[in-house]
């Protein structure tokens, strides 16, 4: 439903515009016609004014008074006693000859003509009072009919980005709950099955585990759910930046990663090539080491099952930044959701929330004021790039 309303508001203005160009463009004809008319009125008069025969004048100016009623223009004369003598191109019927009620009527209209336009003559011998041809009357509407119109696509379309912009934000909060709710899940799972096998004998305990064992396998859970805490937290709030090693980020990623990977990707190989004296980085530790590791499971995902590798790799980069890749041999992003990879909800994963990367890009460039994207790769596989402002005393 929300993909609807673009294509609603640009039909609007659609027709809106060919509405316009049709109304100008017979504006446009109506005025050729009528300079055509006045050309042919100037040529009358001039002929007129030169002629000798007073029958030749007298079929000029009928000649010249029927061209002028051709241009519609609504006209009522009135006479001394402010009787109507004749008219042309009145907006409504009257009969003929006029019975009193006309009479008043003409009148009541040639007064709203006064309003606009000021009568011509000689109120002691006649008046006439004249109104605007049609086409000029249709014209003074034109601008307050595009005005409306516009105001009405400005409106819509405000409507439209506060409705999506608002379900855009309910989607990302509501994935972002399941993604906790699904962070979380795991390692309390895990704490739970520990408790469980605390409560059983010593010699009960799978391969008679002692207690030290369990108590570190507890604490390591603890220490994830204290991380996932950690970073939920620090969403949404300005986390202060400073000086970041992103080899030590990135070092401690491959550490984390490299004691699962026998069982979240068996087979897949993680090749890291990030030098030492690589320039710090202007970030917060804690979020880009989620956001980094958001890229690499996805990574871990497009590889899981066939075997591959995952490659990141860092340099420096003109001007005050660093560049960061993590490229993976997977099958590569599918064209229909390249353009909305970074969206919430968008996902190739069968159980995913669509969260990630989301989560990631808001880090990257909401709070480090960076850049993340997925690179044209004709190559298989996928390539992410991550721009990193350099830390403020490199």
């Amino acid at each position: 439903m929300p993909r609807a309303w673009p294509v609603a508001l640009a039909s609007l203005f659609v027709a809106l515009l060919v509405w316009y160009l049709i109304s100008t463009g017979q504006i446009v004809r109506n005025l050729q016609a009528d300079a055509q008319t006045f050309s042919r009125i100037y040529s009358e008069v001039q002929a007129g004014l030169t002629g000798a025969d007073p029958s030749a004048e007298l079929a000029a100016l009928t000649k010249l008074q029927r061209m002028i009623l051709e241009l519609e223009v609504p006209l009522v004369v009135t006479g001394p006693d402010d009787e109507v003598t004749a008219h042309e191109n009145l907006p409504f019927e009257v009969a003929t000859p006029l019975t009193p009620a006309d009479q008043e009527r003409i009148k009541a209209y040639a007064r709203t003509l006064d309003l606009r336009n000021p009568p011509v003559g000689d109120s002691a011998v006649q008046l006439i009072h004249y109104g605007m041809t049609p086409e000029a009357a249709n014209l003074r509407w034109i601008p307050w009919l595009l005005a409306a119109g516009l105001l009405l696509t400005v409106l819509l379309g405000a409507t439209v980005f506060r409705y999506q912009r608002r379900a855009a934000a309910e989607q990302a909060w509501t994935a972002m709950a399941r993604e906790l709710a699904h962070q979380l899940g795991t390692p309390i799972s895990s704490l739970q099955g520990w408790v469980e096998v605390l409560g059983l004998p010593p010699d009960q305990r799978p391969e008679k585990m002692p207690q030290a064992e369990i108590a570190s396998a507890i604490e390591e859970d603890l220490i994830r759910l204290e991380r996932v805490s950690r970073r939920f937290e620090l969403i949404g709030r300005e986390p202060d930046l400073r000086a970041v090693s992103l080899q030590v980020v990135v070092a401690e990623l491959r550490a984390y990663l490299e004691a699962r990977l026998p069982r979240l990707g068996p087979g897949v190989a993680l090749h890291v090539d990030v030098p030492r004296d690589l320039p710090r980085i202007q970030g917060h530790e804690v979020l880009l080491a989620w956001a980094l590791e958001n890229v690499v499971k996805n990574a871990l995902d497009a590889v899981a099952g066939t075997g591959g590798s995952i490659t990141i790799t860092a340099a420096p980069s003109e001007g005050r930044w660093v560049v960061l890749r993590i490229k993976d041999t997977g099958p590569g992003v599918a064209p229909e959701i390249r353009d909305r990879l970074f969206e919430p909800g968008i996902t190739t994963k069968s159980g995913g929330w669509g969260v990630g990367l989301t989560l990631t890009r808001r880090i990257i460039e909401g709070v480090h004021g960076g850049r993340i994207e997925l690179l044209d790769r004709w190559e298989r596989g996928a390539t992410f790039q991550v721009r990193l402002p350099r830390a403020e005393e490199e």
